[in-house]
């Protein structure tokens, strides 16, 4: 169990859909226990594998005192009910920005030995299990912004002390449309 790097904002690793996890092994728990340890350390509420730098599915999450991880997810919405309010990311440091999510969410996925697992989310586990997730389809929070968000994120990051002007990052739309903005039916 280490603490590791944490991948920032404009890494390409940030932006690559991650391969599902096929060996539940010791390998994988030393991942889990990695990005456990690594989200303890920065105060996080949830880390996924690519901002390690490792592109597999999975995530380590700690919210309402509720410690866990969760492997190769799938996510279900109940209802259409929004949440709308603050949210950041450990890969882009310091800045948060008003995002709309979903109120609830179903998780399906398995632990680090493959059992079957579910997290039934409302509010901040609601949205952290669908920031995760989102990064593990290489989908920052940024791109759930409307244009006028994402240009102040853009501005905002561009200020941040840690941007690297040399390797500018790229902002793209949500893959999963406007018209479907929470990536139902996957």
């Amino acid at each position: 169990m280490t603490v590791q790097p944490i991948r920032l904002f404009g890494d390409p690793v940030l932006r690559t859909p991650a391969e599902s996890v096929v060996d539940f092994d010791a390998e994988l728990r030393k991942l889990v226990a990695d990005l456990t340890d690594t989200m303890r350390e920065q105060n996080g509420a949830g880390l996924a594998a690519p901002q390690l730098g490792v592109g597999l599915r999975v995530f380590a999450f700690d919210v309402d005192d509720v410690l866990g991880h969760l492997v190769n997810p799938v996510l279900e919405f109940p209802d259409e009910e929004e949440q709308d309010g603050p949210e950041g990311c450990l890969s882009i440091p310091g800045l948060y920005f008003d995002t709309k999510r979903r109120l609830n969410v179903v998780a399906k996925g398995f632990n680090s030995y493959g059992d079957p697992m579910q997290i039934v989310g409302t509010g901040l586990m609601a949205r952290c299990v669908q920031h995760e997730t989102d990064h593990l389809d290489g989908v920052l929070f940024l791109d759930r912004l409307d244009p006028a968000g994402r240009k102040e994120a853009m501005k905002a990051i561009r200020q941040a002390d840690w941007y690297d002007r040399a390797a500018p990052p790229v902002v793209k739309v949500s893959p999963h449309g406007a018209g479907n903005p929470f990536g139902l039916g996957r």
